[in-house]
């Protein structure tokens, strides 16, 4: 099969991928970019832990093909903090106990910083609904969302100051 390259732009860095054209994007994440944060679940785009942030929007990795990434802006849970230091988000998942295994993990932040990105003070009820694509078998869903409403009270909080 003919391979095709993608150009786009992944964790602030431009990228020219060369994939098959039909590869997932989850696939070309991890497999050609070494980005093994993006999770495979169920492969349906259900669970969400392939989550990335595409174009500002939280989508599932494993629904996109690689080729509809031209052009595109693609953020994984490697590209949130690029100077290696926890952002608000991740900080606040460590602290309030939001991880369990973590296999869901990235895929909830990447979902928590894409909303707080659109709405930095968000109702307990808007995150419950921006976080429903997200499938946790291990917390119970409490303390995902106590984080998230944490990492937006630090980040209002940081713009004031």
């Amino acid at each position: 099969m003919n391979k095709i390259i993608v150009h786009c732009t992944v964790n602030h860095k431009p990228v020219a991928v060369e994939t098959a054209p039909n590869k997932r994007l989850l696939d070309m994440l991890r497999e050609d970019l070494n980005l093994t944060s993006v999770k495979e679940g169920c492969g349906e785009g259900e669970c969400g832990a392939c989550t990335v942030i595409f174009n500002g929007e939280p989508v599932t990795s494993c629904c996109v093909l690689a080729g509809q990434a031209e052009g595109a802006e693609i953020i994984t849970l490697e590209g949130i903090s690029p100077d290696g230091k926890p952002d608000a988000v991740q900080q606040a998942f460590m602290e309030s106990g939001a991880v369990q295994c973590g296999f869901c993990t990235p895929g909830m932040i990447l979902t928590a910083e894409a909303l707080l990105a659109k709405n930095p003070d968000p109702s307990e009820e808007e995150v419950k609904l921006a976080l429903s694509g997200n499938l946790c078998r291990c917390t119970g869903y409490a303390k995902i969302v106590e984080a998230v409403l944490l990492a937006a009270a630090r980040r209002r909080e940081e713009a004031q100051a």
